[in-house]
Parts: structure tokens; C-alpha cells; sequence
């Protein structure tokens, strides 16, 4: 007999339709909510409904709750461009901040007792090492990172009272594709740097920036934890077990726990291409920490997950075979 079924927002995106193929895998059943600005139709499985539509809309989201029988939300419906956040701050805490604020309303008011939410690395700001783990205080510098904090801290209020239960799942770099190539990353102006240097690989654009040079790192580049899209992907289906097990409310770092520098992470995609690229070297950018990689080591302990595809090489082997993809059939 089938499980309730799974309300996730931002299903039709890059991180939310990964995240939907391995619930499907699971045998759960899934409707998907999405205002198709940044996903795509082609993203969503056959049979699997697509309400579309904002989390921002009370109405609609408190009647996709009783209609399908929705006993979990996952949640990551979102703006997420670093840059952007900077320079349009109440853009982010428009639909990320308020946006949660009203989905969790919507679940309290229709008794909706499990919520996973798809955080971010970006709380933490400038960890004095670089490295963080669950309890390295939370002091982000940018808006992005600002207006999912304030997700997770009504999360945690409203858990408190005993409404709800949570997973608050803290991504460090996203990257790479599903390795049958069904799905991957497609939204058109994406800034991730696995993506950028994919695309410039197939032609998509001319050149890769890297933000900043001169940073305390081995290379002056940034460094970040990469980690592959089915794998995190992976952790929420594990967070599902652990709430309906009536596990507590959790927050948990999803990384490797190594870095990356974006310079090697560049020679990795001329490597799997076997092309050079051509190289813009940037002045560093408002709202990039020079060094960010996760302590790992809580959601093993809590959740029982562990990485399959902690390859860099296999990271970007599925994301050049996506963009390629794309070129030949390109998603609209």
C-alpha cells in the first residue's frame, strides 16, 4: 500500500527533480509544485501530477495539501544566485523567506506534521577555518544565505511548539547530473561553476571567470565541497525515513567534507573534455567566502547516509554529458 503522498515544491527544478526520481525509486508517490519560472515541464516524471503555481499562494497551496493527501512537504522552491541576493536582497527574502513563512502556515493549518528543507551552506558565512560543521555559528554575508536562515529559524520556532518536525539539510556545492542522463541541470544564466565551464565546453559560452585570485587558498582560488546532485538527492529520501520513523527535527550539513579550488575544479572539465578553456580572471566577487567545506560526520551518524559518487571526475562527467544533451535537444 502506497505511503501518503510528497508535496515538493520546486519539483521541476534542477535539485527538486533529482530528488523526485529517487523518491519514485523509493516507491513514494509524488505531486510536484512548481511555477515553472526556473524548471521545466520535461523534468517532471510521467504520472506524476504538476500543480503549477507559487508556494507564495495560500489558497492554492492549502488545497494541494488536501487534495492529494500530502502527509511530508519537501521544500525547495527558491531563488539562489549569490550575486543577485546582493544586489536585490528583498527579492530573496520576498520568495524565500516569505514564501517558506506561508507553506509552513499552509502545513500547520492542515495538520502536515513532517517538513524537509533545502538550506544552504551559505548560513555560515566565513567560518574562521573554512570548515564547518552543524554547531560553527551561522553568520552569513549574503542575502541568499540570510533569508534561509530565517527559514530555518521558523522552522525550528514552529517545531517547538510541537506542529511540525523538520529536516533542515545544509547543501554545499550541488553538482553533476543523473548518471542515466533522464534529467539534469538546464536553467538558462546558471551561475554554478560546473555548469559555466560545461557550457563553455559545448559552446554555450565563450570563456570561464573565476572570481577572485589572490584568497589564502593553496592556488588564491575559492574552494568549495562538491558534492553530486543524486547523492544529496539521496539524503532527503533518507530524511523522509528518519521523519516518518518519528525521528526528531534535525539540521545537517550535506558535503564531502574536502575542497575543490576553482581552478582545480576547471582542470577536472578540460581534463573529462579533453579542451582547453579560455580563462577570464575576475576581481573577487561580493558575497563569495574564499574558503567553505563541510563537516560531514552528523548526518552518517543520524541518517545512516553515505556517499556513492565522491568522484570529482564523475561529478563532471555527467554534467558534460547533460550539457551536451542539451545542445542536441535543448529543454524550453
Amino acid at each position: 500500500m502506497p505511503h501518503s503522498r510528497v508535496l515538493v515544491t520546486g519539483g521541476a527544478g534542477y535539485i527538486g527533480s533529482h530528488v523526485v526520481q529517487q523518491l519514485l525509486a523509493a516507491g513514494e508517490s509524488v505531486v510536484i509544485l512548481d511555477n515553472l519560472v526556473k524548471g521545466f515541464r520535461q523534468a517532471v516524471p510521467a504520472g506524476v501530477p504538476l500543480l503549477v503555481g507559487d508556494v507564495g499562494d495560500y489558497a492554492l497551496v492549502s488545497r494541494a495539501l488536501a487534495e492529494h493527501r500530502i502527509d511530508t512537504v519537501m521544500h525547495f522552491a527558491a531563488h539562489t544566485v549569490v550575486p543577485e541576493s546582493v544586489a536585490n536582497p528583498l527579492k530573496y527574502y520576498g520568495n524565500n523567506t516569505s514564501g517558506t513563512r506561508n507553506l509552513i502556515q499552509a502545513c500547520v493549518d492542515r495538520g502536515i506534521q513532517q517538513f524537509v528543507f533545502s538550506s544552504t551552506a551559505a548560513v555560515y558565512g566565513t567560518p574562521a577555518e573554512g570548515v564547518a560543521d552543524e554547531d560553527t555559528p551561522t553568520a552569513p554575508i549574503n542575502a541568499y544565505g540570510s533569508s534561509k536562515l530565517v527559514s530555518e529559524w521558523m522552522l525550528r520556532d514552529v517545531a517547538a511548539t510541537g506542529a511540525l518536525r523538520y529536516v533542515a539539510l545544509r547543501y554545499f556545492n550541488v553538482a553533476g547530473c543523473d548518471l542515466s542522463g533522464r534529467i539534469g541541470q538546464s536553467t538558462p544564466g546558471a551561475t554554478l561553476l560546473t555548469k559555466v565551464a560545461c557550457e563553455a565546453i559545448v559552446g554555450k559560452r565563450s570563456s570561464v571567470a573565476i572570481f577572485g585570485t589572490d584568497y589564502a587558498t593553496p592556488d588564491g582560488t575559492g574552494v568549495r565541497d562538491y558534492i553530486h546532485v543524486v547523492d544529496l538527492a539521496r539524503a532527503h529520501v533518507d530524511a523522509l525515513s528518519h521523519l516518518r520513523g518519528g525521528g526528531a527535527s534535525l539540521t545537517l550539513n550535506c558535503g564531502y567534507g574536502h575542497g575543490v579550488s576553482v581552478r582545480e575544479l576547471i582542470a577536472m572539465v578540460e581534463k573529462v573534455a579533453a579542451q582547453k578553456l579560455v580563462i577570464r580572471e575576475e576581481p573577487r566577487r561580493a558575497g563569495d567566502p574564499p574558503y567553505l567545506v563541510a563537516r560531514a560526520e552528523r548526518i552518517r551518524r543520524e541518517l545512516g547516509w553515505r556517499a556513492q559518487y565522491d568522484d570529482l571526475e564523475l561529478i563532471v562527467t555527467t554534467a558534460l554529458a547533460w550539457e551536451r544533451k542539451l545542445v542536441a535537444a535543448p529543454w524550453v
